[in-house]
């Protein structure tokens, strides 16, 4: 077809400067040339030497005297027409090579895009199993290649892109690939098998079908697969480091905060007991007063051994959750009967208005996060100050505040609060505590789809609330 069309070029040419302008030889062949020039630029070398060919022909039948003969009387005319011919055969190779150089230089132009998008597809991931997984897809979706394998030496398993791919790349062909570290580029059945090195050292094989791409695009894909998964591996190594540096820290920080806060429980309940032991004749009321301390005291050893526990249960994600619909004043209530004794030094006002919309949430739970924000507000608020306790529906959220009249929390320490054992400046030597009780709400608040947080002005008081979508 393209013979045809450059044959019907030339004809028109010749048909039109023979029948209707009338112009000297010289114009025709300047003519002819541009449109072998064209032809060459358009569909390469052989179509244009092919016109070249013709165009010669026509020239010397239609233009060079004797006319409509395959002869010419002027030697000059010979001339002429060699310099025709070898000028439109050098002119279509010069054009050619520019055709091919600007399809190489666009083709590596292409190849580079799609290395900088398949590079940025592997960044997004930095779990090694999920990488390995993915890797093959990125390949074919990136490359526009039929299939795609990957085997790694480290596991000496190999990932596919789907089941044509697994009977095209056998696991054999790509470990021997791996064990030899060169590639294998068959452009006969457009297989390419590149070996994936990190310096000198192979880590494994890279197989693709329906391959056309240059040696150091498939050189450039292969390094950059091996870099991805030994990044992928470090950053998994490193935070399993990071976990079990910040499991250690975690676990002195809390034997210390726990430590601490047991020996003044212990000591109250050893002076009580001893006292109960050596005085034998103690009158009732004070020896009452000695078993309420007993009792209140390892009521409070208690809660300390349960927060504790609680937090390594939520850090293991092994706390269990029994959710249910139910109504948030429930929990209120539950919380206020449950509430600690300082609670009993603050007058309560709690507000929640009826015919609430219920809540699917964990009772026991939601019950523990009122009782820590009652806690709180109790043990750092001025004695005989009121508490308020405040239920509202907020579009598709039960928002539950408890406001109090202590000494408020800087703006700076607002976030930290609710970090572990962590506990505010200016008060972890007067008002005893853990810091376990608001990460334990925070993460239970969390645990059920809903957010906590706290707004304080310093010498005004804290209002700590929490959300929680309706059922």
């Amino acid at each position: 077809m393209r013979f045809a069309v450059c044959t019907a070029i030339v004809s028109a040419l010749v048909f039109l400067y023979f029948r209707w302008l009338h112009v000297n030889p010289t114009t025709v062949g300047f003519s002819l040339l541009l449109a072998i020039l064209l032809i060459s630029t358009a569909w390469g070398l052989r179509y244009a030497i092919f016109t070249a060919i013709i165009a010669t022909v026509a020239y010397n039948y239609f233009f060079l005297p004797p006319l409509f003969r395959f002869t010419i009387a002027d030697p000059q005319n010979w001339i002429a027409l060699f310099a025709f011919l070898m000028t439109a055969v050098v002119a279509s190779q010069l054009s050619e090579r520019a055709r091919r150089g600007t399809e190489y230089a666009d083709q590596r132009r292409r190849e580079v895009e799609r290395l900088y998008s398949f590079s940025q597809q592997l960044w997004l991931s930095e779990n090694v199993f999920e990488l390995l997984n993915v890797i093959p897809k990125h390949i074919v979706d990136s490359f526009a290649v039929t299939g795609a394998a990957l085997f790694l030496e480290s596991k000496q398993e190999s990932y596919f892109f789907d089941a044509a791919s697994q009977s095209l790349f056998p696991v054999d062909q790509l470990k021997s690939i791996s064990d030899r570290g060169e590639p294998v580029l068959d452009r006969r059945l457009n297989l390419c098998y590149m070996p994936l090195r990190m310096g000198v050292r192979s880590v494994g094989a890279l197989g693709l079908g329906g391959c056309d791409l240059s040696r150091e695009s498939l050189e450039a894909i292969g390094s950059l697969v091996a870099i991805s998964i030994e990044r992928a591996n470090t950053m998994e190594k490193l935070s399993r480091s990071e976990a079990a540096r910040e499991s250690d820290r975690l676990r002195s920080v809390l034997l210390d905060s726990v430590t601490h806060e047991f020996r003044t429980p212990l000591t109250s309940i050893k002076a009580a007991a001893e006292t109960l032991l050596t005085a034998s004749e103690l009158e009732k009321p004070l020896r009452n007063d000695l078993l309420a301390v007993i009792n209140e005291e390892s009521d409070r050893l208690n809660r300390l051994v349960g927060e504790a526990g609680e937090v390594a249960q939520l850090d293991s994600h092994q706390l269990q959750f029994n959710f249910e619909s139910h109504n948030l004043a429930e929990a209120v209530d539950k919380a206020i009967k449950s509430a600690p004794p300082a609670l009993q030094r603050h007058p309560l006002e709690v507000t929640i208005p009826p015919n609430l919309p219920p809540v699917r949430m964990d009772m026991e739970r939601i019950t523990e996060v009122i009782v820590h924000l009652l806690d709180n507000a109790a043990k750092y608020s001025p004695s005989n100050t009121p508490i308020h306790v405040t239920v509202e529906l907020r579009g598709s959220e039960l928002i539950t505040s408890v406001a109090d009249h202590g000494p408020g929390i800087d703006e700076m320490e607002q976030e930290m609060i609710f970090e572990k054992f962590y506990r505010g400046r200016n008060q972890r030597m007067i008002i005893q505590g853990t810091g376990m009780g608001l990460p334990i709400a925070k993460a239970i608040v969390e645990l059920h789809g809903g957010k906590i947080g706290v707004t304080s002005q310093l010498d005004r008081g804290s209002l700590f609330y929490f959300s929680l979508p309706t059922a």
